[in-house]
Parts: structure tokens; C-alpha cells; sequence
């Protein structure tokens, strides 16, 4: 499944609904799909992402992993939000309401 954030001030952004619905419940929502985040709770959701980011420790892939999938690179989760945090920054920036529906 996947999963499209969109907002006036911005460009949609897709992604994996798995990885959607986890930076949904960082900024502190359910998940549910779909949804929307009115524009006065915007930037909360994106300071509650932000610092989670920025505390994110996640390891970095080792050379094993990386040979078992196909030498496919391990993306992390701060960088597959970094779309996801700019569309929420132009909310903020616009005052409008952020909205997410998947593409099934």
C-alpha cells in the first residue's frame, strides 16, 4: 500500500504505507488511513518528528546485510522523512491543513 501526504503549500509526497504510518504515530496520530492534520496542530506534529529524528539511533546497515538484499542499500527511517518533514514545514510556513489517503 501506498501512502499520499498532501497540502496546498506543497507537492504530494508518497510513500510505503508501512513507513507512513510510522512517522504518523511519531508525530502522534493513529495511523489511520486516511486522516488529516488540521493546520493549527501542523507544527506540533512536525516538532515531535523532528526531535525524534534527531534522537533516532538507528544503526547503520552492515556489509552482510547489504550483500543478503540484493546489494540493496539500507535507507534509513530519518531519510525517507525528510519529504514528509519539508511538506509539513511549507503547512506551517501557509498555515494550511496537511491531509494523508492511501493508493490502493
Amino acid at each position: 500500500m501506498l501512502i499520499t501526504f498532501s497540502c496546498p503549500a506543497y507537492a504530494d509526497v508518497t510513500m510505503f504505507g508501512d513507513v507512513a504510518v510510522k512517522l504518523l504515530k511519531i508525530m502522534g496520530h493513529s495511523g489511520t488511513v486516511p486522516g488529516a492534520i488540521g493546520a493549527e496542530d501542523v507544527q506540533a506534529a512536525l516538532v515531535r518528528l523532528e526531535a525524534a529524528i534527531k534522537q533516532s539511533t538507528e544503526p547503520k546497515a552492515s556489509i552482510k546485510q547489504l550483500e543478503d538484499e540484493d546489494d540493496e542499500p539500507a535507507i534509513s527511517l530519518s531519510h525517507r522523512a525528510l519529504p514528509l518533514i519539508e511538506l509539513l514545514r511549507a503547512a506551517v510556513r501557509d498555515k494550511c491543513n496537511v491531509m494523508w489517503d492511501s493508493n490502493r
